[in-house]
């Protein structure tokens, strides 16, 4: 049974580099329009040629959502911006409009076309039949449990996707009204801002002005507040299913997000397609130690044993759990050279994201290898001016390390650690 792929989400040219060098078979990204991820940073024309070359000369794919719920002033663009992905050789357009698949077929007949999971697809006659359309793949309802996913799989012969890992919407599919309806941006054309995650109290409306809470304690109530998908555990139940691609959500997430979940499920899959269950329960817990380091809400399997009940949701609070700070990255040969010419032994060059200072361990979370730690002794600036706090956004440092910090090594610091 050969292995999935790994799918994971490529913000922009940073999270797409870091997805690929920690394991990814597979990037999904957004253009500039069309997508439904307004917010993410996105690709414009010259950076997604870029993109396709970095991620093809690795002998990876790379797809692009084109999945909004079209308006008719959206087909004034779309046929000159499909063929341009087309001429790009994008590996898909992702996609989930009627309207914009028959398009597609017409303006750039070459481009390959999956189903967004916009379409919620659900059963396997509906599969079926957007596979006579031409779609060659079909990204599931999160909506489906794994008996479910069992009876498409045999009922279904072309290329299945499902979501592993990520944020859930609390609407059916991502198909939400909540955030037009209150601020005017519309989710469904990619401009969401997630009142799902706000407080609400109960307000009668003879008495305006008073605030009935219908909650635990005096912030709110989070009502619509779900929990983040997490399937790592349940691996070994989905394998049977022969699903063709896994799919981590969070375009809009951090490059140290992408990078720790995509190692993580790298380091499963190989792991129980290659050495067998046992091997995969045994080292669990250490992958569950790692998902616990970047910022998420509580984890639960979703629909994938029945609907979702109150333990599925978070009632009392929207907040993450942040228990490691993002501080910094690695900074590749090039920079390396324009900054100081080369590489001095002992040093390595990073690029602050978060505040540190000296006398603070670090974290360096690597692509190959066990996580290890430093306490941060002595650093420069780029004039070679010695520093004690790492304070300005995007500063380039050069730190004294004990060891080889790894291309796209990340750099992360325990709140616990913090001073």
């Amino acid at each position: 049974m050969k292995k999935p792929e790994l799918l994971a989400p490529a913000g922009d040219m940073e999270k797409l580099k870091y997805a690929l060098a920690y394991g990814a078979d597979a990037v999904y990204m957004g253009g500039a329009a069309f997508g439904l991820r307004a917010y993410a940073g996105n690709f414009k024309a010259e950076e997604m040629e870029q993109a396709v070359r970095w991620t093809h000369a690795l002998g990876k794919k790379l797809y692009v959502t084109v999945n909004i719920f079209a308006h008719e002033k959206d087909f004034e663009n779309l046929p000159a911006y499909l063929k341009e992905l087309e001429g790009l050789g994008v590996d898909a357009a992702i996609v989930s409009d009627p309207g914009v698949i028959m398009l597609a077929q017409e303006a750039a007949p070459k481009l390959p076309l999956h189903l967004s999971t916009q379409a919620n697809n659900t059963n396997s006659y509906s599969i079926r039949f957007w596979m006579k359309q031409g779609i060659e793949r079909v990204v599931l309802a999160r909506e489906l449990t794994l008996e479910e996913l069992k009876e498409v799989r045999a009922k279904v012969d072309g290329g299945l996707e499902i979501f592993i890992h990520g944020a859930m919407c609390m609407s059916y599919s991502g198909r939400c009204l909540l955030s037009n309806y209150l601020t005017g941006r519309d989710a469904n054309r990619g401009e969401c801002t997630q009142p799902c995650r706000w407080g609400y109290a109960l307000v009668e409306e003879k008495r305006p002005g008073q605030v009935f809470p219908i909650e635990e304690d005096e912030r709110g109530t989070y009502v619509f507040n779900s929990h983040d998908l997490c399937l790592l555990p349940r691996l070994p139940l989905l394998k049977s299913l022969n699903i063709d691609s896994y799919k981590i959500e969070g375009r809009m997430k951090s490059a140290q997000y992408v990078a720790s979940t995509v190692k993580v499920y790298r380091e499963a899959i190989d792991t129980l397609w290659d050495e067998g269950e046992a091997a995969f329960q045994a080292k669990l817990p250490q992958w569950f130690a790692e998902m616990d380091k970047v910022s998420h809400r509580d984890y639960s399997p979703g629909f994938l044993f029945g609907k979702p009940g109150a333990d599925s949701h978070n009632i009392e609070t929207s907040h993450y759990v942040r228990d490691y700070d993002f501080v910094g990255v690695w900074l590749d040969d090039e920079e390396v050279q324009n900054l100081a010419g080369s590489r001095e032994q002992g040093t390595a060059w990073v690029e602050q994201r978060n505040n540190f200072k000296l006398g603070e361990v670090l974290e360096v979370l690597t692509p190959q290898g066990d996580c290890w730690s430093f306490e941060v002794k002595e650093m420069w600036d780029v004039e070679g001016e010695p520093l004690e706090v790492a304070r300005h956004a995007q500063q380039r440092i050069k730190l004294s390390v004990p060891r080889r910090i790894l291309p796209f090594s990340i750099l992360r610091r325990a709140k616990s650690e913090k001073k």
